[in-house]
């Protein structure tokens, strides 16, 4: 039988099949295909499933079926790539304004993160608590390079019918960091979703991590995936030199750089370093890919 991750605690999974849910386990101590992850299921991933004739009522894992997508993260602890969620058709970066801060070094991360598979939407809740000028020119800077941008607060109801028009009938995933309110807004979005809720540290103006797991929750012929809070995201699974291709403002330029093999950081006659001077590109989104390029070149020399 078929059936799809909802999600798994300790290598128990609920699978959802064509009977309902099922507590399954794997079929053997792993699952084929899979060595080198952190955990070979997501929620969103398909599997092939079979009653476990040793355990009535329970099912074992078989397979994965290949993946279309998946969001995923580098676990520095293991030093592994873990997928957060699988088989997408868009993403929701949530954000908030001030507590806790905005941070648009993390939106850059999971955008090029994303920028090879799906569309993000950027999505800023807590709008009731304002928007400054500086959150507003970064927010005008994602609409520029074509990005859909949303205010959104679970406390008013603003922004929600828009964001349930883009994302219902979709299979969507919601990330972002600890605190930004991804339980609270999917608990607005449908109130029989009843997931747990965190309190922001006042010591730190930063979440506490309130969603332990992620969870794929089926709703509107779709599904969404809530996805435990992060405090930092490292880009993965990219060649440094081919990183300025997932900058979408960067690749009218990248073609005209002097030097063929131009990462346009140091080189002579770089279009990107041109547009940026000329206000074509923005500082702050050249600052951010020369951070994570530099992060990406220092784990591929077997620094980080």
């Amino acid at each position: 039988m078929t059936g799809f991750i909802l999600y798994g605690i300790n290598n128990i999974y609920t699978v959802l099949g064509p009977q309902g849910r099922r507590e399954c386990r794997f079929k053997g101590k792993k699952l084929k295909d899979t060595e080198g992850e952190y955990s070979p299921l997501a929620p969103g991933d398909k599997v092939e499933w079979e009653d476990d004739p040793n355990n009535t009522g329970k099912g074992m894992i078989l397979s994965r079926y290949p993946r279309e997508n998946g969001f995923s993260r580098w676990n520095t602890k293991r030093n592994a790539p873990q997928t957060m969620a699988a088989n997408l058709d868009v993403l929701v970066c949530l954000a908030s304004p001030v507590s806790p801060p905005f941070r648009p070094r993390f939106i850059d991360r999971v955008l090029l993160l994303a920028e090879q598979h799906f569309p993000v939407i950027i999505a800023v809740n807590k709008a009731d608590q304002g928007l400054d000028e500086e959150v507003r020119e970064m927010l005008a800077i994602y609409r520029s390079i074509g990005y859909q941008v949303l205010s959104v607060s679970a406390h008013t109801g603003e922004g929600i019918p828009e964001l349930i028009s883009l994302i219902e009938g979709r299979r969507c995933a919601v990330v972002g960091q600890s605190g930004v309110g991804k339980s609270t807004l999917l608990n607005k979005l449908d109130p029989d979703f009843n997931l747990r809720v965190g309190e922001i540290s006042e010591k730190y103006n930063r979440g506490k991590h309130t969603t332990n797991y992620g969870i794929m929750l089926p709703w509107r012929d779709g599904w969404i995936i809530d996805t435990p809070g992060i405090r930092e995201i490292h880009v993965h699974g990219l060649d440094s030199r081919e990183l300025a291709h997932f900058m979408p403002e960067f690749r009218p330029f990248i073609e005209d750089c002097q030097m063929p093999s131009c990462v346009h950081i140091t080189e002579p006659g770089c279009s990107v370093k041109d547009a940026v001077e000329a206000g074509k590109i923005h500082p702050e989104r050249y600052e951010s890919y020369m951070r994570m390029y530099y992060s990406l070149k220092e784990r591929e020399d077997g620094h980080g």
